[in-house]
């Protein structure tokens, strides 16, 4: 289980994440949704360590994370997809995978993550710059998945992805989920993306947690109006 107590940001005296606590189940997926500016990427960032935490407690599978540097979270199984990719644009796209790979001790890209995303072995040898969105997406969740994690987080990872891509990537997720058996948490904006990619629903509200329900019983339309500026 991937834990988050009491959890406060800031950025010097600007307080952005208010006393959040959220609980991940082993395979569960999480959507935390909100409008842009209210604390989700914040949150994200603090969870894989790229920004430090005022108060409270990070935990995974029982042990502490909190204090811990981003690659120590990354072999304790934590693996995190920036909003933007951030692939490196110069090297290969193989090159790109395999940066991921020092926790997992892969030498090379496995086959899973081939047979999942086979666009990135047909273009395993070219510039990860010249590729479009939508593979570049594919390529920066790729490179987070050869470290085997435990807990897959992604922040919007639909923005400047076609439609026509954005329901692929999701049953992708779900069915690498599955087999894979990692949970996700996933900033995301795009309510029919997440419906298709998440068991439960947090709706984050200027850095506070305002509504959590799951799937099943969800209000859509409450979630909407949080979404709406």
């Amino acid at each position: 289980m991937f834990e988050v107590a009491e959890l406060n940001v800031a950025y010097g005296e600007s307080h952005v994440i208010h006393d959040i606590s959220l609980q991940v189940g082993a395979n569960e997926s999480v959507a935390v949704m909100g409008r842009n500016g209210m604390g989700k990427t914040t949150l994200l960032k603090a969870m894989i360590g790229l920004l430090p935490t005022r108060s409270g407690r990070i935990r995974l599978n029982g042990g502490e994370l909190t204090g811990l540097p981003s690659y120590k979270r990354v072999a304790q199984g934590l693996a995190f997809v920036p909003q933007g990719r951030m692939v490196f644009p110069l090297l290969t796209v193989e090159q790109n995978i395999l940066t991921g790979a020092e926790y997992s001790g892969y030498r090379s890209v496995p086959d899973y993550i081939y047979r999942f995303f086979p666009v990135l072995q047909e273009m395993k040898n070219r510039k990860a710059g010249n590729l479009s969105g939508g593979q570049q997406q594919m390529l920066a969740i790729a490179r987070a998945l050869i470290s085997d994690p435990k807990v897959l987080i992604l922040d919007e990872p639909t923005e400047g992805i076609q439609p026509s891509i954005i329901k692929e990537l999701a049953r992708t997720l779900n069915v690498l989920r599955a087999e894979r058996g990692f949970a996700i948490v996933v900033s995301e904006q795009v309510l029919s993306f997440a419906l298709e990619l998440a068991d439960r629903f947090l709706v984050v509200d200027r850095g506070r947690i305002v509504h959590d329900e799951v799937r099943a019983s969800l209000d859509q339309e409450k979630v909407r109006s949080f979404l709406t500026v």
